[in-house]
């Protein structure tokens, strides 16, 4: 199969139709062989209805329906699992992604060898209120994680399936799959300049509060990429050197007590320098323990075989 089309949706009953009917004659126009996989996000409309009968006319579509709301990262990480496709295209069902981005996409993966392709909308028509703090966004995504992309959270995007396969989007993760993905070894994520429509139908599912989890979750995903296998290096490494800082004052500190007769207790120094002493071994002690959790998780020694060749024996 050529490809598969992955749309995580939450209420989205008025462009689901449109929206099938454009993936159709684009796909049909290109020849392509395909899967439409539809993940309803807790829809409270009649959006899986819609999606039923869909998958009754065409055994190309596919749906998979959650009982709650759980996030866009658990569509696509379902929608993931299920897909066949040698490229896997995933976007928005709000009809401001055009399906007609998708041969371009898909000849970029197959042709020109990028493992991961983002789209970027370079002209928007959100409200300030969304693009500005999405550019901020951007911009600290960039300098943080070394890919130069334009729109981390574009959803119109396009993987090899090896990708997907290779991946875990979880929480709020989905602004990051081209940081999960360079984890995970490939590295040759392109960007494509996209097509973005103003939304007819419905509103925006996102609010304020995504800047906040944006940037903490951004903390994590760079901490767990470069410290996830080895937090000690980190924890051990901080407590060490606040435990030094520490010493080294308060060793002064006793200095100055027997040669020039300075009372210890009347220092603010002295304090800080205990404090130091104090969480330099408890950051050296939660390394430890993340080290000991570490040794002892199932996947410490999983990694990412792209190919491998084996000889028979005789």
């Amino acid at each position: 199969m050529d490809v598969s089309v992955v749309i995580p949706l939450l209420n989205e009953e008025e462009s689901l139709g449109e929206l099938l009917a454009w993936i159709g004659k684009v796909m049909q126009a290109e020849g392509f062989s395909y899967e439409v996989i539809f993940v309803d996000d807790g829809s409270t409309d009649s959006s899986w209805a819609l999606i039923e009968g869909f998958a009754r006319e065409d055994e190309r579509i596919r749906g998979v329906r959650f009982r709650a709301n759980y996030g866009k990262s658990a569509a696509l990480y379902c929608g993931f699992e299920h897909a066949k496709g040698d490229v896997v295209i995933t976007m928005d069902a709000d009809l401001q992604d055009s399906p007609d981005e998708i041969p371009a996409l898909y000849r970029m993966i197959t042709e020109e060898g990028y493992d991961m392709v983002s789209g970027w909308k370079r002209k928007r028509h959100d409200p300030k209120a969304k693009t500005l703090p999405s550019k901020l966004f951007n911009a600290t995504c960039r300098y943080a994680s070394g890919i130069r992309l334009h729109d981390f959270n574009c959803g119109l995007k396009a993987y090899r399936n090896k990708v997907v396969k290779s991946i875990e989007v979880y929480g709020e993760m989905h602004r990051y799959i081209p940081i999960l993905a360079k984890r995970a070894g490939f590295g040759r994520i392109g960007e494509k300049e996209v097509t973005h429509y103003a939304r007819r139908y419905g509103v925006s599912k996102y609010g304020w509060e995504r800047l906040l989890k944006g940037y903490l979750d951004l903390i994590t995903v760079m901490f767990v990429s470069k410290y996830g296998r080895s937090p000690m290096y980190f924890f051990g490494g901080a407590g060490t050197l606040m435990f030094l800082v520490g010493f080294v004052a308060i060793v002064w500190i006793i200095i100055q007590k027997f040669t020039a007769g300075y009372p210890l207790t009347n220092q603010p120094l002295f304090y800080l320098s205990l404090v130091a002493i104090i969480l330099g071994v408890v950051l050296f002690l939660a390394g430890f323990l993340g080290e000991l959790i570490n040794r002892n998780a199932p996947e410490r020694n999983h990694y990412f075989i792209d190919e491998e060749i084996a000889s028979d024996e005789h």
